[in-house]
């Protein structure tokens, strides 16, 4: 057998939600290495809003915002069912329990999390549904001055948001610039927060950067050895037993010896087209991901080879997407909650509630897809809509020359105009809207109950009565982009236990390998219960990884 070239304590492969592994087995006293593929740190984790979900979280507590254990376990069995091994009891039940320490580790290390008062759960007041809640599990990283990072800030991705120092609960608020007082003031707070931080000279990161950029931080304060561009090849198992990886780096390979695991914490396959047509519900060619490029499916692969079990590989954490003109995915979440806005497939027929989840509305665009006439689907707003309300981050009144005469958005002074320039039945767009309008005009939606959810009011327009979701689409012009199953990432792959320990075809735990994140089959299932599921559930499984094989070493 070859000598290594590294030996270190654990290595763990990626740099995203993996970081708070690498912190936790350095606090335990593990000589750590984390390996990066991308020039940049952070992952896909880095990108996002940087939502953490997790029930009866310690902030909770600290507010008597009322939640406990068995409530998120009921929420847990009536939202995502039974989804197989990936989210069993054993798992929910750690998530919830394991979460809440972890959040207490990363807070005594220095990390600062603030509440997403407000930022409910995704099913809460959702009939069927029970222990949802309408004020939120949802914590987020504040602020954080990238300056204290040194050298290391170069290596953080750019902000995505303008310039904006905009935090990701203050979102749905700001959207309401137009509409409302707190919309207006919250505009303000971020104006003010934003230009205080230029005239500081401060680099001010929010969202997946701070909270990827504190936890970065205290990464490099327990001196976890970090390499960029370096990416991982394949595992070295010795004797049944995951000793170490291949990696290459600088144009060398490496065999790093890991004494006490390897935590896989990659990405998923998003960026794979050859991986998504072979597992990816279909129509899906990786044309409409926002993941970030390193999402490119190689750890799972790898792992498969050496006998790792996977489930859920036909899942992701979908968004509907549209493709502007830039050919960049663009996500609609809160344009399809606002009042004044319908989905309809290419028979102009509605066929779920527009304001759930994107997870959800992602799901339901599958389920519909019957001779592909819900994908693409239609986005249809008026001009009511358009002239209050974000749209692909275009704020409202503002509507680029480029959409129209692109063809990218359609539009037209009636109904059946805009159903010729889409390619959708006309008299089926028209007979749909005379029905929605008699319906939001009544304030309820009987078909699909628009509005009736807490998050669906959240992202909707509090203003706009008595459902602020329900508006009519009667003020021309209309407008119409085709929307797809986007997604931010794929969230099927490895089964694991829960101590993160990836399982082999037997279910058997494989010596020496730990995994979290999106090469994984998430704990939870095939629904998305809140914002922040998916790095809620990196951050906890990483944590529980690293206590796991520190108690081993100990």
């Amino acid at each position: 057998m070859p000598s290594w070239d590294i030996t270190t304590d654990v290595v763990i492969v990626g740099s995203g939600g993996g970081l708070c592994g690498a912190v936790t087995a350095a606090a335990a006293g593990l000589e750590t290495l984390v390996i990066e593929k991308q020039p940049v740190i952070g992952g896909s984790t880095a990108i996002s809003g940087g939502i953490i979900w997790l029930p009866n979280n310690p902030l909770m507590q600290a507010e008597a915002v009322p939640d406990s254990f068995d409530e998120g376990m009921a929420y847990f069995e009536s939202v995502v069912g039974d989804a197989g091994p990936a989210s069993s009891k054993a798992r929910r039940a750690a998530f919830i329990t394991e979460g809440a320490n972890m959040v207490r580790f990363m807070q005594s290390q220095g990390i600062s999390l603030i509440r997403c008062e407000g930022y409910s759960d995704y099913y809460a007041g959702v009939t069927g549904f029970v222990g949802g809640k309408a004020r939120g599990r949802s914590i987020e990283a504040t602020v954080f001055d990238g300056r204290e990072l040194g050298p290391w800030l170069t290596k953080m991705p750019p902000s995505g948001t303008g310039g904006l120092v905009v935090m990701t609960r203050e979102a749905g608020r700001i959207q309401l610039v137009r509409r409302s007082l707190a919309g207006l003031k919250v505009a303000g707070q971020v104006a003010l927060r934003s230009l205080g931080g230029r005239l500081k000279g401060e680099e001010r990161l929010a969202n997946g950067r701070a909270l990827i950029g504190q936890t970065l931080r205290l990464a490099i304060r327990q001196e976890v050895t970090l390499w960029t561009q370096t990416a991982f090849v394949d595992l070295v198992v010795e004797d049944g037993q995951v000793a170490g990886l291949v990696a290459k780096r600088r144009g060398r390979s490496l065999r790093i010896r890991a004494r006490h695991g390897v935590l896989l914490g990659s990405g998923g396959f998003a960026r794979n087209p050859q991986m998504r047509a072979k597992y990816s519900k279909q129509p899906n060619g990786a044309a409409w991901t926002v993941a970030n490029p390193g999402d490119t499916g190689e750890v799972i692969e790898a792992a498969m080879q050496h006998g790792a079990a996977v489930d859920l590989m036909d899942e992701a954490w979908w968004i509907p997407a549209s493709l502007p003109p830039n050919g960049l995915p663009a996500l609609h979440i809160g344009e399809r909650s606002k009042p004044g806005s319908i989905i309809v497939d290419r028979a102009g027929q509605r066929y779920f509630n527009e304001a759930v989840s994107y997870m959800e509305a992602g799901r339901q665009m599958y389920a519909h897809d019957d001779d592909g006439r819900a994908i693409p689907s239609w986005l249809i707003i008026d001009r009511r809509h358009r002239s209050r309300y974000l749209f692909s981050m275009q704020p409202p009144l503002v509507t680029p020359n480029e959409w129209i005469a692109s063809g990218y958005m359609k539009k037209s002074n009636t109904l059946e105009g805009l159903a010729r320039a889409c390619g959708i039945e006309a008299d089926g767009l028209v007979k749909t809207v005379e029905r929605f309008n008699g319906f939001a005009n009544s304030g309820t939606d009987p078909e699909f109950q628009r509005g009736e959810g807490a998050h669906e009011q959240y992202q909707g327009d509090v203003t706009n009565k008595p459902n602020a979701c329900l508006a009519p689409l009667d003020k021309p012009p209309f407008y119409a982009v085709e929307i797809y199953p986007g997604d931010v990432g794929t969230s099927g792959g490895l089964l694991c236990d829960e101590f993160s320990r990836v399982l082999d075809a037997d279910h058997r735990p494989i010596p020496g390998l730990y995994a979290t994140g999106n090469c994984t089959a998430s704990v939870m299932g095939r629904t998305y219960p809140g914002a922040g599921a998916s790095i809620g559930a990196t951050f906890v499984f990483a944590y529980i990884a690293m206590q796991h094989a520190a108690r081993s070493a100990a």
